[in-house]
Formats: C-alpha cells, structure tokens, sequence
C-alpha cells in the first residue's frame, strides 16, 4: 500500500473547517482506492502568531521540502498587520519551495451557478496558469518619504528568462494534455517589459507543432472571459494579470466558494489550496462552502499520482453540484461537514461501482 506524507496548514477563520472537510474526503479516498497518509499539522495562523509572536522560519522550509505536499487552508486575521502572515507563509512557501505554477482550474460544474446567461459546463472549461514567482510579487520596490506629501511607492515588475520559459513550457504540455491550445495573455503593448513573454512563446511554439496557439492582452482576455469563455483551453499569464483573472474565472463558475488551486513544482513537494480567503465573519458556524478546499484535494492527489482518486473526487463534487445535492457553493448552502459527507459517499459509492464492473 502506497503511502504520502502531507504536510496541513489549516490557518485563520473559515480554513481549519473547510480543511477538515477535505480531509474527510481524503479518508475516503484512501479506503476506496487503498493508499495511505501521514498527515503533520502546522500551527501558523493569525491566531498563533498573536499568540506566540512565531512566523515561519527556513528551518520549518527545510522540513516541508521532505514531504510529499501540502494542503493549505486560509490566512488572515483583523488582527494581524496587514499583509504579514501572507509575505511570510504564503509567499514565503511560494518562494522558499519555488512554487513557479500557479495552477487555477476554472470549471462551471452546473450551468445554474454562473452567472452567464446561455453557457453551460462545456463552455466554462479551462485551466489558468499563473506564473508564481515573478512580477511585482518578487518584492522589488519600496515606499519613500511615507505619510508626507511627498510620499513615493514603487513597485517593479520583474521577468527572468528562466522564469518565463518554464512556465510557458509547462503551459504547452498541459494543452497537449486537454484540448491543444494555448492562450498567452499580457499588456506588452503598453508594458515594454511583457515584450519577454511574446518572445519566449514564440520561440516555444517550434516545440509544440500540434499546439494551436494565439495571444491576447488582459483587458481583452477579461473581456472574453465573459462574452466567450468557450474559446479558452489553457490559458499562461502573469502572476500579477493570473491573480485578476482567476477571480473573475471563479465568478464565472459560482463564485470563490468553488474555486481550488495548486502551488507547483513538478515533481517536488507542492501545495494546495482554495483561492478564497479566511472570511471570519463565518468562522465557527459550519456553515463555509468546502468546494474549493475538497477540490483542492483532488488536485493534490493527482499531484502525488493517485490520479483516479483525484478524478473520483472532482467528478463526485460536479455531480452533486448538478443534481442539486450540493445546493451551491456560497456560505450557507449545504453545512461544511454535510457537503463533505456526501462527496465522501460518492467517492466510496464510483469505487464500488467500478469495481463490478
């Protein structure tokens, strides 16, 4: 029997609820296609450094690096500093285990949760690949003469060619994987510096002759996000214009409450996550959406190469979601644990139906 060890940073408000959810699912996963896991829980959260003054160190890095991955909740607490905890776990995961793939599936899994008038499932179907390390995220920049007047903050965008060139490349295999094609999406019109993206896709594209490819700038893209979603496969961006898109590729599908996403390294230690936030205003009451969090277990176990317990999970979640069993993905529709109970039946119910057969 396989074994993996994973790695579970519950967090602040709503993801220790939305994380046990997911592990329930996992539970079942395990008895039905028969792995194993060791989990090993990690304490930050707002309400632990508040408590101990204790952020993560390099040392703790060091340790997350023997795993196999890593399921992440949610941080941020009213608290806390703003933007401490996010630079010092999220992006400090990011960076610390060069995550350079930002993995967002935007999938509608019942026409009734999008809003779009006219589209179904098999219009809203695509992958959103978000460069991880890069672009204003790496932190380049600063603020001078702070609350005065002559106040000045910078912030730069910063492309490597290394940097751009993985991840276009990983954008290629995943089309060659789905339907074949490629969108790229920047602002190299108006941003000079972008000009490194059309170039390394260009010089990619030899790589890839069974690869449709076309490129578009973002205010386009967000544009036909919503007009015409269908025409998307893979889409390759930048972290700052993937961070926007993402969110709008949620709304698209029901909102953030549905929405899961994976911090890649291929063949590394990786970590997943539901893009939506804490939200404390519901924290406590049972009553979160675990959509998000339950789907990204199902791409942590792809990840690992427990691929049909993965598919399993993912195709449980859309047909309940279709059906009606799942009544949505918003807070309050279906209680956290309900909704975990029934993608948990469904996994262990798909497995013994395969199994006759």
């Amino acid at each position: 029997m396989k074994r993996y060890r994973i790695g579970v940073v519950p967090g602040d408000g709503i993801g220790p609820e939305v994380t046990a959810a997911a592990l329930f699912v996992l539970d079942a996963a395990e008895r039905a296609f028969g792995f194993k896991t060791d989990r090993e829980g990690f304490p930050w959260s707002g309400a632990h450094y508040l408590a101990t003054g204790e952020l993560m160190t390099e040392r703790d890095l060091e340790h997350l690096r023997t795993l196999d991955a890593i399921l992440f909740g949610a941080l941020g607490h009213p608290d806390v500093p703003r933007g401490l905890l996010e630079r010092n776990v999220i992006l400090g995961l990011r960076f610390g285990l060069d995550l350079y793939v930002n993995l967002r599936p935007v999938r509608l899994y019942a026409e009734r949760l999008t809003p779009l008038k006219g589209k179904r499932p098999q219009d809203i179907d695509m992958l959103v690949i978000r460069e991880n390390t890069e672009d204003v995220y790496a932190q380049a920049g600063g603020l001078v003469h702070a609350g005065t007047p002559n106040e000045v903050a910078i912030a730069e965008m910063v492309f490597t060619r290394a940097g751009v060139e993985r991840v276009i490349r990983y954008g290629f295999e995943r089309a060659l994987e789905r339907r074949g094609k490629l969108t790229l999406v920047d602002k190299s019109n108006a941003i000079a510096a972008q000009e490194i993206w059309r170039r390394v896709f260009d010089d990619l594209a030899s790589d890839y002759p069974d690869v449709e490819r076309d490129a578009m700038y973002v205010d386009a893209a967000s544009m036909w996000f919503v007009t015409h979603p269908e025409r998307f496969d893979v889409v390759v961006t930048t972290n700052l214009f993937g961070d926007i898109l993402t969110d709008l590729g949620a709304a698209l599908c029901g909102g953030l409450g549905v929405a899961a996403s994976g911090n890649i390294h291929p063949g590394k230690v990786s970590m997943f996550e539901p893009i939506h936030g804490s939200a404390p205003k519901y924290a406590g009451k049972g009553v979160a959406s675990p959509v998000g969090a339950i789907g990204a277990m199902a791409m942590l176990l792809r990840h690992v190469g427990e691929r049909e317990a993965g598919d399993a999970i993912e195709d449980a979640i859309a047909r309940l979601l279709s059906d009606g069993t799942i009544p949505g993905v918003e807070a309050g529709a279906g209680g956290t644990m309900e909704v975990a109970k029934h993608v948990a039946d469904a996994v262990g119910t798909r497995r013994e139906e395969a199994a006759r057969r």
